[in-house]
């Protein structure tokens, strides 16, 4: 393996931990970790649906992996 794919897919190991992470704090912040939906419940004025927002960071977050894997397990060389 050249280094050039190694770093892509390290790269993309971490894009993908970090959007996991991103998702466990939001969705535990908007739930709550208290019984089932206390976050939902106790300041309902001021709650918000945190999944529209997840899924543009996942849009993102997929388009660059796409694009990082393509350009280090795929190089213009072998296509």
């Amino acid at each position: 393996m050249n280094l050039r794919r190694v770093l892509s897919i390290i790269v993309a190991v971490l894009l993908v931990a970090a959007l996991g992470w991103l998702h466990y704090e939001l969705l535990t912040e908007a739930y709550g970790g208290g019984p089932p939906h206390y976050g939902q419940t106790t300041n309902m004025d001021k709650w918000s649906n945190p999944w529209p927002g997840l899924l543009k960071v996942d849009a993102i977050g997929a388009v660059l992996l796409f694009a990082l894997l393509r350009w280090g397990i795929f190089p213009k060389s072998h296509r």
